[in-house]
């Protein structure tokens, strides 16, 4: 058993089901809010931008979800994913620790997104609608969609932030040969985008401003329907099939986790993994550690308000409960266009302000260090996101040397860098500036998303 480097499931050991954390959270989290009537939203205010199916889930209790068969197929293509004992990043560390990560880059898309990408698009099908709009910020969730999209006979529309358009021209291109149109955002689409544009024509963009213009299209036409490919509850829902096959294949090692890692943007890969884990802590007594390492120049669970605050920076989404650099918050222009968002998703939120899980912050050019390490030693150039989660990996290894104890280590690594080799170039240039934001910066952002009062 020692010698196993790979470790791989068959289909029929692949999870039929998807576990929601929801059943199992000692505190539930507070409900959205309808700004305009200061209420609870209800499934009626959500379903002018998602279908009835996806509603359900987002607010289901229910401890497992069945996987519909036609999405089952699709995840057949690409599931089980791997699991692998980093024995050469071990070696190289020269760690008494042991060092697992679940890949997840194996798929069409290159990264996780692709677990939530087909039943949404399936669901959306199934009721009957024709076209979809989404967001995209480094180009992974696009490039899941657009596929799914394609594969179920959908349109879709995609709004990709700025700075990532430019600096990822690849992503854009895979998007369209998966016959998706892609907008830079902001854009002069959407009213949402020329507002950002008049007062700054220069404006990079950010995940909150794409999702504005996303939803402003989605909401103009009965036909259309909105996808997000985090922070959601649905969402974090259908990841979860990443924990739940590492849990099997740990089991098959003779193994089990001290800590569990993963990057943080809006949630979805880091609740994947982590949230099976998290229902052995509230069900069995157990005491993993989970762990979010987001960037220091978008510090939400670090350094952002638990509060409420929109999902999206014109205020269509309704106000959810979350940490928040407010919506507002437009990040440093980094190179991990994936964890360039304002807020946490919801369930993740209440998690952590119960103290369930932990968060770091992490800066990019030691992030990228450490990709090129796990690069280097196992084969795989990791994606920008991904690399915080090996330098969160690297950080828990070391400090268990120092302190003189041998730990179980696993991280998701959620995707490749194949897309990104400009942003390892810039790396290797010493043209990768790292950017800390600071309290007064959040403040003052915070007090610029101020939003209606809830009584």
């Amino acid at each position: 058993m020692e010698k196993f480097t790979k470790i791989l499931l068959t289909e029929n050991e692949m999870p039929r089901q998807w576990y929601n954390i929801m059943a199992d959270m000692p505190n539930k989290p507070l409900p959205p809010i309808n700004p305009a009537t200061g209420k609870p939203v209800g499934p009626e205010d959500l379903s002018v931008i998602f279908p009835m199916e996806l509603i359900r889930q987002e607010v289901s209790t229910e401890r497992y979800i069945d996987i519909p068969e036609e999405v089952l197929d699709l995840y057949r293509t690409f599931r089980p994913s791997p699991l692998f004992r980093a024995r050469n990043l071990e070696k190289a560390l020269g760690t008494k620790s042991k060092i697992y990560y679940k890949y997840e880059g194996g798929n069409y898309s290159g990264s996780h997104k692709a677990n939530t990408a087909i039943p949404q698009a399936y669901y959306n099908k199934q009721e009957g609608v024709r076209r979809i709009t989404t967001e995209t910020g480094a180009g992974q969730w696009g490039s899941a969609m657009s596929f799914a999209c394609n594969h179920f006979g959908l349109e879709l529309l995609v709004f990709m932030v700025r700075v990532s358009f430019n600096q990822k021209p690849g992503r854009k291109l895979m998007m369209n040969t998966y016959n998706a149109r892609v907008v830079p955002s902001p854009s002069t689409m959407t009213a949402a985008g020329r507002k950002v544009l008049e007062a700054d024509p220069d404006s990079p963009g950010s995940l909150g401003i794409a999702i504005s213009e996303a939803m402003e299209i989605a909401a103009q036409d009965p036909y259309t329907k909105y996808s997000l490919g985090s922070v959601l509850n649905h969402v974090i829902l259908h990841q979860t099939i990443i924990g739940q096959e590492a849990m099997i294949q740990l089991e098959k090692a003779g193994d089990y986790p001290d800590v569990v890692i993963g990057c943080f943007g809006g949630g979805s890969n880091f609740s994947g993994i982590a949230f099976p884990f998290l229902r052995e802590n509230f069900t069995k007594g157990k005491n993993t550690r989970l762990v979010a390492v987001e960037p220091a120049s978008c510090p939400k669970l670090t350094k952002g308000k638990f509060t409420y605050d929109f999902g999206d920076q014109s205020g269509m989404t309704p106000l959810l409960p979350m940490y928040t650099l407010g919506h507002n918050f437009i990040p440093d222009k980094i190179h991990a266009g994936g964890l360039r968002y304002h807020g946490a998703g919801v369930l993740v939120s209440q998690l952590r302000k119960d103290g369930f899980i932990e968060a770091k912050s992490k800066f990019q050019r030691e992030c990228f260090e450490g990709a090129i390490l796990f690069a280097r030693s196992e084969g795989i150039l990791p994606a920008p996101e991904s690399s915080y989660a090996v330098a969160g990996a690297l950080d828990e290894a070391r400090k268990a040397d120092l302190e003189g104890v041998s730990k179980t280590i696993l991280f998701n690594l959620s995707g490749h860098g194949h897309f990104d080799i400009t942003a390892y170039e810039k790396y290797f240039e010493g043209n990768l500036p790292d950017h800390e934001t600071t309290a007064e910066e959040i403040e003052q952002s915070l007090a610029n998303s101020a939003v209606p009062v809830i009584s």
